[in-house]
């Protein structure tokens, strides 16, 4: 069964170049982005590591922490760090999680059980769904899926901007429409009266009798 919204993230312990972690306790009271890769030493994925480490910042101000993996031992993917220095000019300061065995990446649904039980020997050609993005809320719920052709890079500016929805919808009874930026109207969602929308929002507007679209609140 694939994993699904609102399913919890499959917790695990696991090495990494930052030492070992349990996934969940990692995570804390806070967000996370679970980003995965093929393998190491890969041209489009060392470009996204790259962009994330540059990223950094932005997701810390979200009190978001990002971490990666693939299947690769954590030795291969302290070798790569540099390499991805070298390319995008951004250190890697984040976890890159070491799955040789394939554990996670078959416990997230991305390679089958028949896959085997090690990194080595396989191409990436064989790790080609390890291209997904995973974002857990701070209950370890999965709020976000996606993958990943290989010879696509993952746009991360896309994911802050879900985080940003993500973390105002959880904390006031509204909606985003389609390329919501931050500051922009949002659409109040259908638990909320007429009357409570006209106090909480201070008005709206209603283009069709079930579109009602406000300002979008503070705090």
């Amino acid at each position: 069964m694939a994993l699904r919204i609102n399913d919890e993230a499959p917790d695990f312990s696991a090495d990494t170049t930052a030492g070992p972690i349990n996934f969940h306790e990692w995570i804390g009271d806070g967000w996370a982005v679970l980003f995965s890769h093929p393998k190491d030493f890969t041209p489009v994925c060392t470009t996204e590591l790259g962009y994330m480490a540059g990223l950094a910042g932005d997701f810390a101000k979200r009190n978001t922490k990002i971490i990666g993996i693939s299947v690769d031992p954590v030795e291969s993917h302290q070798r790569w760090k540099q390499d991805i220095k070298d390319v995008t000019g951004h250190a890697v300061d984040y976890p890159l999680i070491g799955d040789p065995e394939l554990k996670i990446a078959k416990l997230y649904e991305m390679l089958p059980a028949s896959a085997g039980s090690s990194s080595e020997g396989r191409t990436p050609a064989d790790n080609a769904t390890v291209r997904s993005v995973f974002v857990v809320g701070p209950d370890k719920k999965i709020k976000l899926s996606l993958t990943y052709p290989m010879t696509t890079g993952r746009n991360f500016d896309e994911i802050l901007r879900v985080i940003d929805s993500l973390q105002l919808t959880a904390k006031h009874k509204v909606a985003t429409p389609a390329q919501w930026k931050p500051g922009e109207d949002v659409i109040i969602t259908p638990a909320v009266s007429d009357e409570e929308a006209q106090a909480k929002f201070g008005g709206f507007t209603r283009p069709k009798p079930y579109i009602r679209v406000a300002k979008q609140p503070q705090g």
